[in-house]
């Protein structure tokens, strides 16, 4: 018989680098806590990139009854980064990786006080990923940590966290069966396994027994509509018994088609999630995990990506139940290290191993825009080659992807590594213009037309404070975020081909390094804020596209209540065909269409608008305002900026803001100016835009751009730029 038990409560903690002795002596004077718990809920998302990464402890006495059994496992779900595991005072393992679980064997240490003490460190390093990211590295045991009592005969626990049971279906939709195989591990003479109400007796040879059935007229797991979970049971005649759940679907991928789902086109079209909130980091829940999946049903996304990182075995059965097609990886991200590559395969050994049976999970991710900060090099080559190699070895069912930086040329041999790849384009918001991320892709596939091609990120940052009548790149306002994503949703629909697409991100989340946009410490790229409170306009416009099962209507600009304008734009975001605007219970008019549409109303005074198809409706209060509402504005003084440099008497046998940074940079004395202006810039985003800010393919692109472009997407005020331009102005061409 198998007892598990939770550790949650009774943990003491330690912020403290001391010895595992002083750890165990000191415990019961230091801060009490209950798991998960991480140290940076607060430090981590405050800004300034000056959260605590070190060493701490956490110390725990326990009960002769809760260390019953004939053999006694520890089990520890997540922590970050790196631990080691001491109990009575004896070191019995180390861990690197902070997002998959690992087991120890306490059976034979048992006796004395059963003081169990581990150690966690997020601290720097140069070997174990993540070290360089646009996301917090919270620190802490922040996953459920559990005591495992099992016989002596028992399912194999320690290798790279096994569940013990791998169960490989097979399905053949002409027939409509699936051949299902159950392989375990254990240290017994045989297994007796049952599936779908057939049970079989399978000897063990070498630790390893392997089953197989076949089901006839078999439930598909097929996706949003019908996630049909089947069980499969393994026992000992010890009375050990482990169980998993498992789904039969076929996966295929089409060049030109995109994604097929048991035989028919299903276009996966979806969002990224990190997994940490507001006031809590990474230590959260089963509630809010479960929370966070009902805003995503309610969005109607159909896929996935778990970013950037292997995610709780919680949040995966969500997703087998719900229906999602999900894209796992590892935090192999933005830049290369030399003696980083036994991490990243052991962290994609556990991710394969501990999650290969939920059926939701479709692709194993290698890498994360590693290309951003690290050269294509041989090195770097190998490491990708040896992370598919293991993944095919662990699992010939699914298939390899990348995540490419926009940078990355697309004739780079990274590319010919994994089965599929996708790509991460931030054009119309880092840099660029909206259109060039249509170029993009229409160049892609016509150039590689055999090759399957993804959309793994695109996103623009709103903070929902501030607001526009006239949107541009770089004000943070969610009238732009909104503009932003209804012209990716047009490009995404007119090309079939793309394999999957998800927006970064369902919600804003830490990065401590950032100070931009109004907020400290996060990246606001979410359709929903860190808090999960507030649904940005641009969430309902993906709920309008994808969500066809609740009728709805939602009238956007509700935030944006103070208006300085004689006539303004009401938008309307619906699943429904048909929309009516009401103002001030007048009829202003009806539009026939689908997901957006946009009417004008003149305001003289407090109005109040509404929005009717149906049964459905929204309300919403707007006021003429004489004086724009600076409330609404990010950088007060960039929103002055207009063309006054057009009237201005510039000296063309000069430098000036109108030429592109490609010519500027031509000049050393010019380039020297604009290169230590960018390099503070840069900055003030975090860390990987500083460390990418020299990335050839980017520099490429930015010097295609004029200077003013550049100032004015950053930020700069009217009175930096025209400094900037005064001394270009002193440079002679």
């Amino acid at each position: 018989m198998r007892t598990v038990r939770i550790l949650k409560d009774g943990w003491h903690f330690l912020k403290k680098d001391l010895s595992v002795e002083n750890a165990m002596e000191y415990a019961h004077l230091e801060e009490e806590v209950s798991l998960p718990h991480t140290w940076n809920a607060e430090d981590g998302q405050d800004g300034g990139n000056d959260y605590h990464r070190g060493l701490c402890w956490y110390v725990r006495e326990l009960s002769d009854e809760e260390l019953e059994g004939e053999c006694v496992f520890l089990e520890i779900n997540g922590a970050a980064m790196s631990a080691d595991v001491y109990f009575n005072g004896k070191h019995l393992c180390h861990h690197d990786g902070g997002y998959s679980a690992f087991r120890t064997d306490l059976t034979d240490v048992r006796g004395g006080k059963n003081i169990l003490a581990v150690s966690v460190s997020n601290m720097d390093n140069t070997t174990v990923y993540p070290q360089k990211a646009d996301f917090t590295f919270y620190g802490g045991l922040y996953r459920e940590v559990r005591l495992i009592s099992v016989p002596k005969e028992h399912f194999e626990l320690i290798k790279d966290g096994t569940p013990g049971i791998k169960v490989t279906p097979a399905v053949d939709l002409e027939k409509k069966c699936a051949k299902v195989t159950v392989e375990t591990w254990q240290n017994a003479p045989s297994v007796t396994v049952q599936v779908n109400g057939e049970t079989k007796t399978a000897a063990s040879v070498n630790g390893h027994a392997c089953a197989e059935f076949v089901i006839e007229n078999v439930h598909l797991w097929d996706g949003l509509d019908d996630p049909y979970l089947y069980t499969a049971e393994a026992k000992l005649e010890s009375g050990d018994t482990v169980r998993t759940r498992f789904g039969c679907r076929r996966f295929a991928w089409d060049a030109q088609k995109g994604f097929f789902l048991n035989g028919r086109s299903y276009p996966l079209r979806g969002v990224s999630r990190h997994q940490d909130r507001k006031g809590s980091g990474n230590a959260l829940s089963l509630e809010e995990h479960q929370a966070d999946m009902e805003i995503i049903r309610e969005l109607g996304a159909n896929t996935l990506r778990l970013a950037h990182y292997q995610h709780a075995q919680e949040f995966y059965d969500l997703c087998d139940e719900n229906g999602l097609v999900v894209w796992a990886e590892i935090p192999y991200i933005t830049m290369h290290m030399h003696d980083g590559r036994e991490n990243t395969l052991s962290q994609m050994k556990e991710l394969v191993t501990q999650c290969y049976n939920h059926p939701s999970i479709a692709v194993w991710g290698l890498s994360n825009e590693i290309t951003a900060a690290s050269a294509v090099n041989e090195e770097l080559l190998d490491n990708h080659k040896a992370l598919n190699d293991l993944c095919h070895r662990l699992d010939e069912t699914r298939p390899t992807v990348m995540a490419n930086v926009f940078m990355l040329e697309t004739d780079s041999p990274i590319l010919e590594i994994p089965d599929l790849n996708s790509y991460n384009l931030y054009f119309g918001w880092y840099l660029g213009d909206l259109v060039q991320n249509d170029e993009f892709f229409d160049e892609y596939h016509t150039n590689y037309p055999d090759r399957v091609i993804g959309f793994s990120e695109y996103g623009a940052d709103a903070n929902p404070a501030y607001h526009s009548s006239h949107p541009e790149k770089g004000d943070y306002t969610e009238e732009y975020q909104a503009l932003y994503h209804e012209h990716m949703l047009r490009m995404i629909e007119e090309r079939p081909y793309l394999w999957a697409t998800h927006v970064w991100n369902l919600f804003d989340f830490a990065a401590d390094g950032r100070d931009e946009g109004g907020k400290h410490g996060e990246n606001q790229k979410g359709l929903v804020t860190f808090d999960r409170q507030l649904k940005k306009d641009a969430f309902w416009l993906y709920k309008a596209a994808w969500n066809r099962k609740e009728p709805f209507v939602h009238l956007c600009g509700r935030r944006y209540a103070n208006r300085c304008e004689d006539t303004t734009e009401i938008k309307v975001y619906s699943n429904q065909s048909s929309v009516t605007l009401y103002m001030d219970e007048k009829e202003i008019g009806t539009q026939e269409g689908k997901t957006v549409f946009v009417f004008r109303a003149p305001i003289t005074g407090t109005h109040t608008f509404k929005a009717v198809s149906g049964a459905c409706s929204d309300t919403m209060t707007v006021t003429r305002v004489s004086e724009p509402d600076e409330s609404y504005i990010f950088n007060k003084a960039a929103a002055s900026v207009t063309n006054w440099f057009d009237a201005e008497e510039i000296d063309p046998a000069c430098f000036s803001i109108q030429d592109t940074l490609g010519e500027i940079r031509q000049n050393p004395q010019a380039g020297a100016v604009i290169d230590a202006m960018m390099a503070k810039g840069a900055s003030e985003r975090g860390d990987v835009a500083d460390a990418v800010k020299d990335n050839p393919g980017l520099q490429r692109m930015m010097a295609r751009m004029t200077l003013i472009s550049l100032l004015k997407q950053s930020g700069a005020d009217e009175e930096n730029i025209k400094q900037v331009n005064r001394v270009l102005q002193g440079i002679r061409k």
